[in-house]
Formats: C-alpha cells, structure tokens, sequence
C-alpha cells in the first residue's frame, strides 16, 4: 500500500491519500470529535452500497471491525476504513467535511460519478 499526499492550498494541512482515495483533514478532525465519547478502535467505515435515488449511494458507520482488505486512511488519531467492494467506486474520491450556511457534512468528490441527487449521498456511474 502507496501513501501519497496530494497539494492543497496554501498554508492547509494536505489531504492523505491511499489507493487513490484520499481524506482531507477537515474530515479527520470531525471524524476525531465523533470519536471523543466512542470506545477505543472505533473507526468510521465509507463505504458504497445499491439504493438512492441515483442507483448508488455512500453509507457512513461507526464500527470496532476491520477487514484484512481494507483501505485505511488517517492519522494516529482517527482511521477511516474503505472495504474492497468499495474501493473502485471510490477511486480517485476525495472524502471531506464541508460548513456552509445550509448545515455541515461530510461530502465525497467522486470523478466516477455521471450523476448525483441534491443531498450528495447518492450518485450513478
């Protein structure tokens, strides 16, 4: 497994990149306050599933498991976890956390997608 670090703006803290995903630091300082009050070896689980309304949709989860085929990303803080089945949809895919006026999120840049729906949870190849 190849750990990249990709640019980003100046003066930001780069994204971490493997197998072609990358997490960007915004999303593990969120994922790290999720993980405040969890028990140890909690890790947040991306991964890709059937369903929305664009065909296929991102599913986020909380789990202690870590499959010997997956991908984790992260800092000696907080890992996330991409399965195997997952990975493909997601190459390439940044995974970050967004503010805005309208709430906060974590929100996914896939160049696989063709299409998404509004709510940004769900998208077709």
């Amino acid at each position: 497994m190849t750990v990249h670090v990709t640019e980003t703006a100046p003066n930001a803290t780069p994204p971490v990149e493997v197998d072609g995903v990358s997490v960007t630091q915004a999303a593990l300082d969120r994922v790290a306050v999720l993980m405040k009050d969890e028990p140890d070896g909690t890790k947040l689980r991306v991964s890709v599933e059937g369903g929305g309304c664009s065909g296929f949709q991102y599913k986020y989860e909380l789990t202690q498991k870590q499959l010997d085929d997956d991908t984790v990303l992260g800092d000696d803080r907080v890992q996330v976890l991409v399965d195997s089945v997952s990975l493909p949809y997601l190459a390439g895919s940044q995974i970050d956390y967004k503010v805005s006026l309208m709430g906060a999120a974590f929100e996914i840049s896939n160049p696989n997608a063709t299409a998404s729906c509004g709510c940004g949870t769900s998208f077709a190849l």
